[in-house]
This record gives C-alpha cells, structure tokens and sequence, in this order.
C-alpha cells in the first residue's frame, strides 16, 4: 500500500490561488437594470442563497437590482423564526432573510406573487419580510418583460 508522504492540510493553509482573477470587474453603466428571479424552494438546496447574494453583488456593482419571488421562490420571502418569528434557532437558519434585508437597505427591491403566496402556501401579505411588495399574478410576466425591455441582465433560478 502507497504511503502518504504529504503533511495533513490544516487551518490556514490556502488549497486554491484565490487571489488571481482572470476577467475585468465589470461595473454596471448608468441606468443599467438587473433581474433576479426565484422559483425554487426554500432549504431545498444552495441556489437560492447563491443567487441572493448574485443579486447583492449585482446591486452594489451599481445595477438597479430587483428580486422577483414567484411559485415556490416566495418561500424565500416569508418571516420565519423559532420559538418566535426573528429567532435564529441554529446559526443559518435566518440566511435568506437576512440576505433579503441586507439587499433592500442597500436600495434593492424584492416583488412576490401574491397567488403563489397565498393558494400554493396559504400565506397573506403579513407573513412577508418587511419591505417586500406584494404584486399581482399577472404581474409576474410584466416585470420580467418590463426588464427585458429595458434590457436588464435577467437570472433565473429554478429548481423542481
């Protein structure tokens, strides 16, 4: 059997060159837009933290960012906590709401469905974060094509 030679990795240790990097930090042009839609669960997997902080970066690279929470995406919106609505029960569990304040009080806007809201999870409009705006299932399209419009960066995130 080979032996292993090499030292055990400990922390500190870097494993990656995390300091290159290969593309220009693009910065958004005036009155540039971006679009980021949620149709996925939450807890059910990464992507939507992931693409919640896509959606901080974009802001804070000078996009005028917008959220939009659709079908199962409005989970993502919804005031959580245990024992009380704002507790952290166990470090993460407040993850996506937090990253949802954080956005908007740096200007971003969050949008949900209030059908998805209401008929799939059987919430109202007080179960939202605070800050969010509710909106009409027929304005789910609209906003995605009022952005296409004006030709925003439009990210999906889907998941089934």
């Amino acid at each position: 059997m080979p032996a292993v030679t090499k030292e055990a990795n400990k922390k500190g240790d870097f494993l990656v060159d995390y300091e290159e990097k290969v593309f220009e930090d693009v910065k958004a042009q005036p009155g540039e837009k971006a679009l980021i839609t949620f149709h996925t669960v939450a807890f059910e997997g990464s992507i939507g933290l992931v693409n919640l902080l896509q959606a901080l970066r974009l802001q804070r690279k000078g996009f005028e960012t917008s959220i939009l929470l659709y079908g199962p995406g409005v989970t993502l919106g919804i005031l959580r906590g245990f024992p009380k609505l704002g507790d952290e029960p166990f470090p993460g569990a407040q993850n996506f709401g937090n990253q949802i304040e954080k956005f908007m009080a740096e200007g971003g806007k969050v949008y949900c469905c209030r059908f998805a809201l209401q008929m799939l999870y059987g919430h109202g409009e007080g179960s939202l974060i605070p800050g969010i705006k509710p909106i009409s299932p027929l304005d789910v399209l609209d906003c995605v094509l009022l952005h296409r419009r004006d030709n925003a960066f439009i990210l999906n995130t889907w998941t089934l």
